[in-house]
């Protein structure tokens, strides 16, 4: 095959397989990356900076050339390809939370982009475009990049969400799932899968949810990865926070805290 069977959209080399070994070697290079990452905790400013700027404008420049390769195929729709689904709007906006270090960007991408990026990670709809294929290099490294921002500006740069931060998301994400709705019934579209699941549903679900307004469109209910994650992240929430009250009481007490035992309450959300 030539390199420009690589960027095909009628590829014919092999189909993308589920946990194949080109899957898993994606998935542990993603994981090496969040691990390298952890050395550049206590680093200088500038230095954060920097890597916040490449990691930015890799997301950016990856996602144009989604675009471009799509245009170029003629397959660029405006009921496919506008930056409405979750991880679409948080290429962007996770970008602009590593170059601002916007904190209420960061509630988003730290919510909706580990579960959203994870399960497209665990399950990406590749379809036909199996390794190397350019789609395949393009999925990876848009949603590794996702999670790889919010775990970053969580380990490195110290943000934490905070009980607001859970009401915060719900609420907008309800608000805009709305609107959304009402661009799928405009154009005939079906972001966020909310009109209908997708043709290839993925799994272990088909998006991440978090709003009520998803009970109309679904046959059965069963939580999926994306709903676990969140719940994982809520439950991570509330482990810090009542560690940090226990050890406050302890303090006032003169008392030594046992850590083994902070950790026992866990704020589950899924609502699917």
């Amino acid at each position: 095959m030539t390199l420009a069977d690589y960027f095909a959209s009628d590829y014919t080399g092999a189909p993308f397989q589920l946990f194949d070994l080109a899957h898993l070697g994606a998935l542990a290079c993603v994981l090496l990356l969040n691990l390298f990452l952890l050395r550049y905790r206590g680093s200088s400013e500038s230095l954060r900076r920097r890597l916040r700027w490449t990691m930015a404008i890799v997301l950016w420049v990856n996602e144009v050339g989604w675009h471009v390769w799509n245009a170029y195929w003629g397959q660029w729709t405006i009921q496919t390809m506008l930056p409405l689904h979750v991880c679409s709007i948080l290429v962007w906006l996770g970008g602009v939370a590593l170059v601002t270090k916007n904190g209420t960007i960061y509630e988003f991408l730290y919510f909706l982009g580990i579960g959203g990026a994870l399960q497209a990670l665990l399950t990406p709809d590749a379809g036909i475009y199996g390794f190397p294929h350019y789609r395949f290099f393009q999925t990876f490294l848009s949603h590794g990049l996702i999670l790889t921002s919010a775990v970053y500006l969580t380990v490195v740069e110290g943000f934490r969400p905070t009980w607001r931060s859970v009401w915060r998301v719900f609420l907008w994400t309800n608000v805009y799932m709305a609107v959304v709705f009402v661009i799928n019934q405009w154009i005939g579209s079906n972001y966020l899968y909310i009109a209908h699941k997708p043709p290839t549903a993925q799994h272990f679900g088909y998006v991440t949810r978090l709003a009520i307004l998803y009970y109309p469109y679904r046959s059965h209910w069963s939580p999926d990865s994306s709903d676990l994650v969140f719940a994982l992240c809520a439950s991570r929430l509330a482990g810090t926070a009542h560690d940090d009250f226990q050890l406050k009481k302890s303090e006032r007490m003169g008392e030594n805290l046992d850590k083994s035992k902070t950790i026992c309450y866990k704020f589950i959300i899924i609502i699917n």
